[in-house]
């Protein structure tokens, strides 16, 4: 069964260092879908080198997150309200940056092992306000193709991703659910699941993997 979770992941990881490409006055949808054409060559051109040096791919692209993804809205909303409230600004930090590089080293391989096989990106959708949606559809290497939905939000004017769907699962949501478990588990201490996060984004990724493939028709 092809992971969903991992598949998507890959696919929002490499359009990550691709955003910074975006300029402010761009739409939602020409963001994504600049950054989606520059990924397919990016690949092609680098990958073998990411191969055999993955720890600089992982620092490069933990260093490419900051400017253009949400990192601080993402944080608060898998804490909730609940939580974050009772965070210092050092807490929030150290979660920020432990959250950036449990992605990077549990989906950094995926996006390695991507072949190009196919990503489309939607038409495009009328653009109101400061958040906006944009899907796109990913080929899997067994030709079966699922869908990916991007929420992005506008920020000093430029969009920034603050959560994505991958084939009907909502990762922020199943990111909140596993925080205020980790968080029952221990006892409400906050460092404790602050350190532990990357431990947590691993059993999220099984939740995920066990879900059903629902392939577009």
């Amino acid at each position: 069964m092809i992971s969903i979770l991992r598949r998507g992941l890959l696919v929002l990881l490499a359009s990550f260092p691709l955003l910074a490409l975006a300029a402010t006055g761009q739409s939602a949808h020409d963001v994504v879908q600049g950054t989606t054409n520059a990924l397919l060559s990016d690949l092609k051109a680098n990958k073998e080198q990411y191969k055999a040096s993955p720890d600089k791919f992982y620092d490069a692209l933990n260093n490419i997150l900051g400017p253009v993804v949400d990192a601080d809205g993402i944080s608060k909303s898998i804490m909730t309200v609940k939580y974050s409230r009772k965070a210092s600004p050092a807490q929030m930090q150290r979660f920020e940056e432990n959250f950036k590089r449990s992605l990077m080293q549990f989906y950094g391989n995926a996006l390695l092992e991507y072949n190009n096989q196919g990503i489309i990106v939607d038409p495009a959708k009328a653009e109101d306000g400061d958040r906006a949606s944009v899907g796109m559809k990913v080929t899997g290497n067994n030709g079966a193709v699922y869908p990916v939905q991007y929420t992005l939000v506008k920020l000093a004017g430029e969009w920034k991703v603050r959560n994505v769907i991958v084939n009907g699962i909502n990762v922020g949501k199943l990111f909140r659910d596993q925080f205020a478990d980790a968080m029952q588990r221990n006892g409400n201490d906050l460092d404790k699941t602050i350190d532990g996060w990357a431990g947590e984004v691993a059993k999220a990724k099984q939740t995920a993997d066990s879900s059903p493939d629902k392939e577009v028709k």
